[in-house]
């Protein structure tokens, strides 16, 4: 019997026919490095980190002193922080007019081949199970409103996915800042730390450390591994600059 002093519990009216939905984890539940501007902070960090130290290791490999290799990091840091940023400009752009052009293929499909733009629907459909007089009114359903028959094909038929218009200026923006803001751990402590290289190899390979289990948790793997193999790389990667510039020397 319902507690007299609590309130009675609404059922939520369903919207189109569709009932409410009934509870469950959280709705479209996404990790932090999945998401773009969680993504474009991991990548723009991780590619801004590997280039200053390696050059870093380089040009210490190279006999080179604290004053040299922070005006050459600081430069490197800033051409890679910049063209990560318009790197990423370009890739979502990229991403944009490629999505624009396959939704006005599709939309001029739906006009001069219906029928088989339904027997696609169909097919898709049938995939999942939809059978007989069902699948039939599921096909004439989505074909009803053009716009959404459209939407259903460019998800289900070609997994895209509409891009955000401001998805270039944000990534670009937070891309760039990301690598910039990264790319300056290797490079402190050539201000007047003792050991400067031990310190940015250190500073660097924790940096490594948090970025490679950010990044594989955000794939919903083992943060461990991640970790691992991003130091493994950016270990690789200094230690053959280190041996070029002894060579170089």
């Amino acid at each position: 019997m319902q507690d007299v002093l609590s309130p009675p519990v609404l059922a939520e009216p369903s919207r189109d026919g569709l009932p409410p939905m009934p509870p469950g984890p959280p709705h479209e539940e996404r990790h932090f490095a999945e998401a773009g501007a969680g993504r474009d902070l991991v990548v723009g960090a991780g590619q801004g980190l590997v280039l200053p130290f390696a050059l870093a290791a380089a040009l210490s490999g190279a006999g080179a002193g604290p004053g040299v290799i922070l005006t050459a990091g600081l430069v490197a840091v800033a051409a890679s922080s910049l063209a990560a940023g318009l790197g990423a400009w370009a890739q979502a752009r990229e991403e944009a007019a490629h999505y624009a052009l396959e939704r006005r293929r599709e939309e001029e499909e739906s006009q001069l081949y219906p029928d088989r733009e339904r027997w696609e629907v169909a097919a898709i459909l049938h995939r999942y199970g939809v059978k007989g007089d069902v699948l039939r009114q599921a096909v004439e359903a989505i074909a009803a409103d053009r716009r959404k028959w459209v939407d259903f094909m460019m998800r289900f038929e070609l997994d895209l996915s509409e891009p955000d218009p401001f998805r270039a200026a944000r990534s670009a923006v937070t891309t760039g800042a990301a690598g910039l803001a990264a790319g300056l751990v290797p490079l402190l402590p050539f201000l007047g730390a003792g050991r400067p290289l031990l310190v940015s190899a250190l500073l660097t390979a924790l940096a490594m450390l948090a970025l490679g289990a950010i990044r594989a948790r955000g794939k919903g793997l083992p943060a461990a591994p991640g970790a691992a193999q991003a130091l493994g790389i950016g270990a690789a990667v200094a230690a053959v600059a280190w041996f070029v510039g002894r060579l170089a020397a």
